[in-house]
């Protein structure tokens, strides 16, 4: 059961993106679909475990979960722009990059000489990975890329808070997933009216993406289960196996098509991330 625990969360994280591209509509579509099905398993989960968060804890975690809607968002965007399998290489390399390095400046981690040395060398494995899924062979694609990229980076700030507020909180784990669900669906609203987009509301796509929210879920619930039964190294270092998945499924089941040499470096790119996740985790 340990096993099927930690792999779950690899296998729902990298399908995500497909059931997201599949689903014809725009980003802030798919974006309320995720958070209202998220909402609505955390629900469930609640009723079922009930357990107690204070009011702190409650806030910190809805702010988490509309952070997590910048970074998502974000993800939304760069699918449509440039494809699942060249965003989510990018995107989850950021992300590695940014929480290893707040984990260093904020949370006192990589405290040993060895600990440091391995860090930097998983951290350049992570920047020379991403350098080679981004790297395109037609220049027309250029200027496109690059925007893309550079709105990549800045999003990417959100999943960062939304890694790192759980680990300042004392409640953890089940009992923060209902009030993170509840801060997306407010992040998501507060974002429809600031740029007057009600119509997202009475949208066919927006109610479709909910399985999104359900993928989501299950990916996040079965996540905190493997933490609890194979440790928080264990289960973060598989857990990052979802980007080699999603990267092939956008190639064979979304037809994003490659030429043999940006293959060739994707590939490379994958191995080098795994690596980098892997260095920076256990060593």
């Amino acid at each position: 059961m340990s096993i099927v625990l930690m792999l779950l969360p690899a296998v729902a994280w990298g399908i995500l993106p497909l059931t997201v591209a599949r689903v014809k509509g725009r980003p802030i579509n798919q974006i309320f679909g995720t958070a209202i099905g998220t909402l609505l398993v955390s629900i469930v989960v609640f009723l079922i475990n009930r357990p107690t968060i204070s009011i702190l804890s409650f806030i910190l975690a809805a702010l988490a979960g509309g952070f997590w809607i910048i970074g998502q968002l974000g993800q939304y965007n760069a699918y449509r722009s440039i494809g699942v399998s060249q965003t989510m290489p990018i995107s989850t390399g950021l992300q590695l990059i940014g929480t290893s390095l707040i984990g260093v400046l904020i949370f006192g981690e990589w405290a040993s000489n060895n600990a440091k040395i391995f860090g930097v060398i998983g951290i350049l494995l992570l920047i020379v990975g991403i350098s080679l899924t981004a790297k395109k062979d037609k220049s027309s694609k250029a200027n496109k890329q690059t925007g893309t990229l550079v709105m990549l980076v800045l999003t990417t700030i959100g999943f960062l808070v939304y890694n790192s507020i759980p680990r300042a909180m004392t409640s953890s784990g089940l009992a923060i997933f209902l009030p993170e669900s509840v801060g997306m669906v407010i992040a998501v609203l507060l974002y429809l009216v600031f740029t007057r987009q009600p119509q997202v509301l009475h949208e066919k796509s927006s109610w479709q993406s909910i399985l999104a929210g359900f993928v989501f879920s299950i990916a996040a619930i079965t996540y905190i289960l493997s933490v609890k039964d194979n440790g928080v190294n264990s289960a973060f270092v598989v857990s990052q196996l979802s980007v080699v998945i999603s990267t092939v499924g956008g190639m064979v089941f979304l037809r994003e098509k490659k030429s043999h040499h940006e293959l060739i470096l994707t590939i490379i790119g994958l191995i080098l991330i795994v690596g980098g996740a892997i260095v920076t985790t256990i060593f």
